[in-house]
């Protein structure tokens, strides 16, 4: 299944169901957390996990909303998973995946009085060849909208699979016959042939016309050749590229714990 990562910030009814999820998990015997508050405007630091982990900071700039910023994180990173659970144990749920000049993030309009815990996982591997594509101008018509979409689902299509290798092995890996048809003036089909053994995922990323890097859109299953996109404005001229990826070195965990909704 794909999951779009150009998403906002989760909302306090999605992670009031992710505290009522952790609650559960306390009473059949899931760890506890130590909640003590750290005071606004004094970051938490720590070593990373790894030895070659990123370093994460956190600090609470106002009582509902959290900065965190990092440093290092290995050699050849491909960018960074930045995830965030209300036990330290997890379950984790992911933030964002960003590429390797990116180094900070808020994460605003928390639920006041809980504990955060955060922490980065690097991913690295190789991209396919980047292709161009430029979308019709103006809107959907009547045509496109009404017209199927049977095309926007991930999917593995076993003619696109070949035997793989494994992405740890230098330069091996990296999707091929990377292609991008337009479907509608806001929809691109996108396929290729996995050559990965070991993959984790892919990424489907994106530099648009005035954009300086390319930065992760979508995150695919492992074996999957095949995606639509829904572009954005800005999206109507723009490259794509494709990238297997694994995981790699973890950084350590942040702890914060919000303030009240209208003072610290």
């Amino acid at each position: 299944m794909s999951v779009p990562v150009r998403i906002a910030a989760p909302t306090a009814l999605v992670l009031a169901l992710l505290l009522a999820l952790s609650a559960c998990s306390a009473t059949t015997g899931g760890g506890g957390a130590d909640r003590r508050p750290a005071t606004a405007g004094h970051p938490v630091a720590g070593k990373a996990d790894a030895a070659s982990g990123a370093v994460l900071n956190a600090e609470r700039t106002t009582p509902t909303d959290i900065d965190l910023r990092w440093r290092g994180g290995g050699s050849g990173a491909s960018g960074h998973v930045l995830e965030f659970a209300t036990e330290e144990s997890g379950p984790y749920t992911v933030l964002q995946y960003l590429p390797p000049q990116v180094t900070s993030y808020r994460h605003p309009d928390l639920i006041p009085n809980t504990t955060f815990f955060y922490r980065l996982r690097a991913f690295r591997g190789p991209a396919s060849k980047p292709v161009s594509v430029t979308l019709p101008k103006g809107e959907l018509t009547a045509a496109d909208e009404n017209s199927s979409h049977d095309w926007l689902p991930a999917r593995k299509d076993p003619q696109r699979t070949v035997p793989g290798r494994p992405l740890r092995s230098t330069g091996a890996g990296a999707p091929t016959g990377f292609k991008a048809t337009v479907k509608h003036a806001n929809g691109i089909l996108f396929t290729w042939t996995d050559r990965a053994s070991d993959e984790a995922g892919f990424l489907l990323e994106s530099r648009t016309r005035t954009g300086s890097a390319y930065e992760p859109v979508v995150v695919l299953d492992p074996d999957v050749n095949s995606t639509g996109l829904i572009t954005l404005p800005t999206e109507k001229e723009a490259s794509y590229r494709v990238r297997a990826f694994t995981y790699g070195e973890r950084s350590n965990v942040v702890r914060l714990t919000t303030g009240g909704s209208t003072g610290p």
